[in-house]
């Protein structure tokens, strides 16, 4: 690569191989330790098509040298990681789950209450108001399309560089918010309120439910198959949804046009978290700080690499790599 700023991000796509690969060693590991079956056939397409994308941008860039195309390498190399990442975490919660230190919900809740935002009253001013509860419910399923939008929007835009930060950032805070998780497990706010789900009817409460069964079967040792695509988020905190809005503002903020559509988007999905997320508060500032510190340690690596972060305009196109800042 003739270009300082995407051989820069060619550094960086294989640093962040690093924090996938010790979590996918962790998984093996647990799941060796617990006694989890994983169910082969979902994990194992999942993997294969990631595997794929990442076999596609390694040998491109290989067959081209210095003409490959950036755009294709660091957006179907990153898609790949992402896609390996989302893989590994999901059973990773449950094994780390597994360790069953006490449940925390009672500390979280009394937390929430010191700081003057008791879930119950919350909650029951979103159950009066269902264009609130349904707008809120939209805003809580946002945490799936950027994992595969940011590749290709900062592709597009030539930021290679701030692509890599933001999956080395996202994966540094999975692999943070899950170890956290493990020593601080709880259930969500209306098992700490001890009110059942019903008790609000205009909400939806389905993300809720999932994460009560799995959670109390998981205690209770009658989970022992995990499912890949029918694994419920059982993180409470930090809350990763508050973390990815915070990832997900901050690596689509420069893109004219788009930036603030998605800081708009990711505060709604930041305001849902405590009301269908059923988070509590304390969860979703957890995940805010965890965001910010995997932000600050991405680029502590980038300046380890020798480049220090600045702001800059996306480069204008050219027909070999193309430049990108890290902003």
């Amino acid at each position: 690569m003739v270009d300082t700023d995407a051989r820069t991000a060619w550094q960086l796509f294989h640093l962040n191989w690093f924090p996938i690969v010790a979590m996918g060693s962790l998984l093996a590991l647990g799941l060796t330790v617990t006694g989890f079956r994983l169910e082969p056939i979902a994990f194992g397409v999942t993997l294969t098509i990631a595997a794929l994308f990442v076999a596609i941008a390694y040998c491109h860039r290989i067959a081209k040298g210095d003409l490959a195309d950036p755009k294709l390498v660091f957006s179907l190399g990153t898609i790949g990681q992402v896609i390996f990442t989302c893989a590994i975490v999901g059973p990773l919660s449950y094994v780390a789950g597994k360790m069953g230190w006490p449940l925390q919900d009672q500390a979280l809740l009394a937390i929430d209450r010191a700081l003057g935002l008791d879930p119950e009253p919350i909650a029951r001013y979103v159950n009066d108001h269902p264009w609130l509860a349904d707008c809120l419910s939209r805003g809580y399923g946002l945490i799936k399309w950027p994992l595969l939008g940011i590749p290709v929007v900062l592709t597009l835009t030539a930021r290679y560089v701030r692509l890599q930060l933001f999956m080395l950032a996202m994966s540094l805070a999975l692999a943070v918010t899950i170890a956290i998780s493990a020593l601080v497990p709880a259930i969500g706010t209306y098992y700490g309120l001890q009110l059942p789900a019903a008790h609000f009817p205009e909400i939806n409460t389905a993300i809720y439910a999932g994460q009560l069964r799995d959670m109390l079967a998981l205690r209770d040792g009658s989970l022992r198959e995990l499912r890949l695509f029918m694994l419920s988020g059982i993180v409470s905190f930090p809350s990763f949804h508050a973390a990815s809005a915070v990832l997900y503002m901050w690596a689509l903020w420069p893109v004219r046009g788009i930036g603030g559509i998605a800081a708009a988007l990711n505060l709604l999905m930041i305001a849902a978290t405590p009301v269908i997320g059923a988070h509590y508060i304390v969860d979703v500032v957890g995940g805010i700080a965890v965001a910010a510190a995997a932000i600050w340690a991405a680029k502590f690596c980038l300046e380890w690499l020798g480049r220090p972060s600045r702001t800059s305009a996306a480069p204008a196109p050219s027909p070999v790599w193309q430049t990108s800042l890290a902003e």
